[in-house]
């Protein structure tokens, strides 16, 4: 959950964006609990690319629409390889089953948003 500041950015409004935030805030959470052996291994992978959705649709808000578009699909490249990533953690017991469920379910939330922000920009 974003909280209110007394300054604002309009990306902040989007929907996706607001979601990334989220999803990257619940990644964190999950990657505290992997051994210490995953520190840089897993882990710190899981959570750039989770907060990789987020800063990329920051960073490309502000820009053309072409280039917003390029940095919205390298944020929906790192929803995927979040996938991947919930799926090594789920394998190796870092995090069950309902755990990887509300992963994929947050990253194909986000993913659709993603490719819809996406057809926007091009039809515009």
């Amino acid at each position: 959950m974003i909280m209110k500041s007394n300054y604002y950015f309009k990306f902040e409004d989007l929907k996706v964006y607001q979601k990334a935030i989220d999803f990257g805030e619940q990644v964190n959470h999950q990657i505290e609990k992997f051994p210490n052996h995953e520190t840089y291994k897993l882990a710190t992978q899981f959570i750039r690319a989770a907060d990789s959705i987020a800063l990329n649709i920051a960073e490309g808000s502000a820009s053309t629409d072409a280039n917003f578009i390029r940095y919205l699909k390298m944020a929906w490249d790192s929803s995927h390889e979040c996938v991947a990533a919930s799926t090594k953690a789920r394998l190796r017991n870092y995090i069950g089953f309902d755990e990887d469920e509300a992963n994929r379910k947050a990253i194909t939330e986000i993913s659709k948003m993603i490719s819809s922000l996406i057809n926007h920009l091009k039809n515009k």
